[in-house]
């Protein structure tokens, strides 16, 4: 076999294998639509899809069916009702820190059956005199994950809370596993002020994460708002559901 002959195998072996990976996608994607369209979501949850872009959002970071994941702070649930059942056939799927409600509402409804609750002896609280939260005992039980994501979660934390935070991802992950983050953007290098608590510096985000062993490989402005001034609270009426987010997408190195 010459060399041009050889190389026109191992293209067409190449090509073959691009369908077959459109595939997997494809097939994530209509679980990720028809969990959407899922009795246990609320009329509430489904008003916000056209501002929280979940398709969109989940594509982005690579999300398959057949990964091992964790979700961080699932507070509500309103992720963890569109990840539990596209994770449920083929993937495994734990919730982790702040679990208390999903695991009270969700256990045990059809889709969730096999939603695993993990580092129940994590320990978040507020130091008194803090508006910001640390994290203790932060292991998540969880070894070789494809994927660790946290929703709007990042910023509730210190920077003590942030590197614990940041270490039981990295040590949850595989090599080569992804670490998606989404959060409300703070203004670069601004102070704490009572408006932007609930904002993160990205570029502090990433210089922490960083830090920890990660590299950035992608981000997404999906999120981008640029109506949102980077002012107000994110809770305020003039803001909710406008706030510009950052979404990053990080890899073990």
């Amino acid at each position: 076999m010459n060399r041009l002959t050889r190389t026109y195998t191992l293209i067409l072996g190449l090509l073959t294998l691009i369908p077959a990976a459109a595939d997997d996608h494809g097939a994530t994607a209509d679980k990720i639509r028809a969990a959407l369209a899922g009795d246990v979501r609320t009329p509430a949850e489904v008003e916000r899809d056209p501002e929280r872009r979940p398709l969109e959002t989940l594509e982005f970071f690579g999300l398959r069916d057949d990964m091992k994941i964790v979700e961080l702070v699932p507070g509500g649930g309103w992720y963890t009702k569109i990840l539990a059942p596209v994770m449920a056939g083929n993937g495994t799927f734990y919730v982790a820190y702040g679990t208390s409600q999903v695991k009270e509402a969700l256990t045990g409804k059809p889709g969730f059956e096999k939603m695993q609750v993990t580092a129940e002896d994590a320990k978040i609280y507020r130091p008194e005199g803090s508006d910001f939260y640390l994290l203790e005992n932060a292991d998540l039980g969880v070894t070789g994950a494809d994927m660790v994501l946290t929703f709007r979660n990042y910023h509730n934390f210190n920077a003590e809370g942030r590197a614990a935070l940041n270490q039981a991802v990295y040590d949850a992950l595989k090599p080569g596993g992804i670490y998606a983050v989404v959060d409300h953007t703070r203004r670069h290098m601004e102070a704490d002020n009572p408006e932007n608590r609930r904002r993160v510096d990205p570029v502090l985000a990433i210089k922490e994460i960083q830090a920890a062993g990660f590299e950035l490989v992608d981000y997404s402005d999906l999120h981008f708002r640029p109506d949102d001034e980077l002012r107000y609270e994110v809770g305020r009426k003039t803001v909710t559901g406008n706030t510009d987010r950052f979404t990053l997408k990080f890899v073990k190195k």
